[in-house]
């Protein structure tokens, strides 16, 4: 998975990394070059004392160190774009599959998870493409070159080379190999870190109310302490590398110096080939140490790469169909034809045979007691999910065979826990259309019954609002988002528990405007107090997933023993005669 997803999103940049290569070919030249040169100046220049030959040759080593260092940043500001444009490409189509995914993909996933996949294993990739560019010319040519220039300086100390480089590749596989389950296991407990926070910063309320913040802060420092070991055994065997590395360095060298000294004594060989052999030794363990470092990065970004692909493949049930209809034959209408849904793992369907209609303009209640399925039920108009059987057919299309952005244009949806972006009054209101003027957003507010408040805040539809809508009730927020899907201009209007948030009176002047302001649009309601259904064309009675009554108020009351409960339990006994 790491190379194709490397080849991938590396392959419009093949131009960048030509430079790279060049740029990095030539360094590694001018690297191999240069103790050759260093070599003549001891030997022809100093031995002889012919200063002349010294400070020409100096100034060309000079020239060519200062064309390495140029083409050094060359490569390396070529390396880098191409990653973070890599990191780039990678992160919008993580998130642009993300976006595809239906609550069924989400959920199984996580949200933490998809968190961590989208940044720190991004990045993780992202890191090993700039390694592997600077790196990938630069670590063969230095080992091989070295090997070769040294064994043209002096072959009779080329054993300590065969000794050397395998110690060094062998120890480096030691740990690498080691490392390979700790970068797996790091990042499943950053996974596991990101969720714990998560879930304090989301549930922070309950918290406080409860008093968990001893428990919840001691689950974190677990969760913590797990990275943390794991992080101190990665970083154990990281630093361990580099000290093995001086150690060969240094024995090596003295191998050298020592028996390199007995063939300058038997004048086998001069004292500038001896130092020029001595670089070319560190120049090879250099390469080999620059290949084991990038080898040491290729198992982590595996991994990363690995919980890239599992998002980038995953197979969401919102797949766009080839065929898809975005004209639609009708408007306004809902119909369910005998739908069904189980979700994922579970023994028993949560809603089974669910049958009705509503037409263009009228007004369809769905009531039932907690866990009867009806914000699932709702849940399969917009097709955040998709039914397991029968379908559920909308402006007179199957929601499968629709186009998704065709069929979201038509739905506005305010969902059971309204949620608000950071911003302002007027952008949130505007993220169900952006090119709503100021007029349209404080009808909107008007009908929803927000114009009040909001005429009070600081800068009225410029007045600021923090991430989620922390900084208002939750009526204001309720009223908020039913605004912005009012602002939507939809066909049809989806509000799930939408208004419980209410008093009876604000709910009953919303729910006046709404029928008064929006009589063509089609309005599904789930509800948990009576009062506000009782005037709906058509209530839905849901119980255990499953269609036991479907009618007016006064039907219902005559033929639905469990609507009539329901009644009799809010309004009392005598509302339910």
């Amino acid at each position: 998975m790491l190379a194709k997803l490397l080849v991938r999103y590396l392959k419009p940049y093949k131009w960048l990394l030509l430079g790279v290569l060049v740029f990095q070919f030539l360094s590694a030249l001018a690297s191999l070059y240069l103790p050759r040169l260093n070599a003549d100046i001891v030997d022809e220049g100093v031995s002889r004392g012919d200063t002349a030959y010294i400070w020409s040759t100096g100034t060309f080593m000079l020239t060519i160190s200062l064309g390495q260092i140029l083409c050094s940043i060359i490569a390396t500001y070529f390396a880098a774009r191409a990653a973070m444009q890599l990191g780039r490409d990678i992160r919008n189509d993580v998130f642009e599959r993300v976006s595809s995914f239906s609550e069924r993909e989400v959920s199984k996933f996580g949200p933490g998870s998809l968190i961590t996949r989208n940044t720190n294993d991004v990045q993780q990739v992202q890191m090993l493409a700039m390694m592997a560019a600077t790196f990938l010319v630069t670590a063969p040519l230095l080992a091989i070159g070295g090997i070769i220039m040294a064994l043209q300086q002096d072959v009779g100390l080329s054993w300590i080379i065969g000794v050397a480089v395998p110690t060094l590749l062998v120890l480096a596989a030691l740990v690498i190999g080691r490392m390979v389950p700790l970068f797996r296991s790091y990042q499943r407990k950053l996974d596991g870190v990101n969720r714990v926070m998560r879930e304090q910063l989301t549930g922070i309320r309950v918290i406080r109310a409860f008093v968990r913040e001893p428990i919840e802060e001691e689950r974190f420092r677990e969760a913590n302490t797990d990275i943390m070991v794991v992080g101190r055994k990665v970083g154990s065997l990281f630093v361990l590398l580099f000290p093995l590395f001086m150690l060969i360095l240094n024995v090596t060298t003295i191998a050298v110096i020592w028996f390199g000294a007995i063939e300058v004594d038997q004048g086998g060989v001069q004292i500038g080939t001896l130092l020029a052999f001595m670089q070319y030794i560190g120049i090879i363990l250099g390469g080999v140490l620059m290949a084991s470092f990038m080898t040491m990065m290729i198992p982590r970004a595996a991994v990363s790469a690995d919980r890239i692909g599992e998002v980038l493949h995953a197979d969401t049930s919102l797949e766009r169909p080839a065929d898809a209809v975005s004209e639609f034959p009708e408007t306004g209408t809902v119909t369910f034809r005998d739908a069904a849904f189980t979700y994922p793992g579970a023994e028993h369907p949560v809603l089974e045979g669910i049958s009705f209609s509503a037409a263009r303009g009228e007004t369809v209640a769905i009531v039932g007691s907690t866990g009867a399925g009806k914000t699932t039920l709702i849940s399969l108009i917009p097709r955040l999910f998709d039914v397991t059987s029968g379908e559920v057919v909308v402006n007179g299309v199957d929601v499968r065979r629709a186009d998704l952005d065709a069929l979201w244009q038509t739905i506005g949806l305010v969902p059971q826990r309204p949620f608000l972006f950071s911003g302002t009054v007027g952008s949130n209101l505007r993220f169900g259309r952006e090119d709503a003027t100021d007029e349209e957003l404080w009808h909107a507010l008007e009908i929803a019954q927000g114009r009040d408040f909001v005429e009070e805040m600081p800068g009225g539809l410029d007045a600021r609002i923090a991430q989620g809508g922390t900084n208002v009730s939750g009526g204001q927020r309720q009223r908020l988002a039913i605004a912005r899907a009012i602002v939507h201009a939809p066909e049809i209007l989806v509000f799930d528990d939408s208004f419980s948030a209410l008093d009876l009176t604000t709910d009953a002047r919303l729910r006046q405007a709404l029928w008064r302001e929006l009589p063509e649009v089609t309005k599904i309601v789930v509800a948990q107090r009576v009062s506000t259904i009782t005037d709906a064309d058509r209530i839905v009675v849901l119980d255990d997933g499953g269609m036991v009554g479907v009618g007016t108020h006064a039907e219902l009351l005559e033929t639905c023993q469990t609507y009539r409960e329901i009644v009799e339990s809010q309004l009392g006994v005598e509302a339910a005669r």
